[in-house]
């Protein structure tokens, strides 16, 4: 199947590593070109120098999105001459309880993973109802549907991207320009490792103990690879999906429970 993403050109935030990355490394394989932006300088131009050997278009960009997306996002621009695909990743917050976060933590978390998607979309947006075609898909986490316990933060903060993105979807669909929120369970990555590691430490049981349990809470039975979410991300920036837009799409190997 001709995805249409030839020539297409994706802003990919927090790709030197993990789900960004995979979904850097998909939209090249199908001849998007794509600028990736992480804060590890040497991570991202690894990341970048190798969808180039492998015969893809990609820039490497190194920043801190909190404090320079407007910089980001016109480099990208001066790199590619425009963007007609954003995948909004931002990094994850520590582990907590609700009753655990202090006051004072949620407005630098707000800013760093809310906020630089809110201004890049606004910066996008303009060129892609102009071109009749964009793609704004916002990775964000199964726990918007059923919260994750102990990731307090994350469940409230991306909640808050999904009312966003679902207001705006409908606010620009007729000019050709769908927005999405894809949502990963158990997908194996380090950002993964670092939260069992962190429930183990939590429950004082064995980084094996945590995940034979999270398994069994998975009806796949298995993590999920990045390949296989990425690829989910990529076909919804694709023209095939041009009628999917204001969508909470999972990949979560059935772990969700409700309908």
């Amino acid at each position: 199947m001709d995805l249409g993403l030839s020539g297409k050109r994706a802003l990919v935030l927090s790709s030197s590593r993990g789900l960004g990355r995979a979904c850097a490394e998909a939209l090249a394989r199908e001849g998007a070109e794509v600028f990736m932006t992480a804060r590890s300088e040497d991570k991202l131009k690894a990341a970048a120098e190798a969808i180039v050997a492998a015969g893809g278009k990609a820039h490497a960009y190194a920043a801190d999105l909190t404090t320079r997306t407007d910089e980001i996002y016109a480099a990208a621009e001066s790199a590619m001459g425009g963007v007609d695909i954003l995948v909004a990743n931002t990094g994850g917050p520590p582990a907590k309880t609700a009753a655990e976060v202090p006051q004072e933590d949620w407005t630098p978390y707000f800013e760093a993973m809310v906020k630089p998607v809110l201004r890049l979309a606004a910066l996008a947006l303009p060129g892609m109802r102009q071109r009749g075609f964009g793609r704004i898909l916002t990775i964000a986490s199964s726990g918007v549907i059923q919260p994750i316990p102990n990731l307090a933060m994350s469940n409230t903060l991306r909640s808050a991207l999904v009312g966003w993105s679902k207001t705006l979807a409908s606010e620009v669909a007729k000019d050709g320009v769908t927005l999405n929120i894809v949502l990963p369970g158990r997908i194996r990555t380090d950002r993964t490792g670092e939260l069992d590691a962190a429930n183990a430490k939590r429950q004082g049981k064995s980084v094996e103990e945590i995940e034979k349990a999270a398994l069994a809470a998975i009806p796949a039975g298995r993590y999920g690879d990045t390949r296989e979410f990425a690829d989910v991300v990529t076909f919804l920036a694709s023209e095939r999906a041009s009628y999917m837009t204001g969508g909470l799409i999972r990949v979560d190997g059935g772990a969700v429970r409700s309908v």
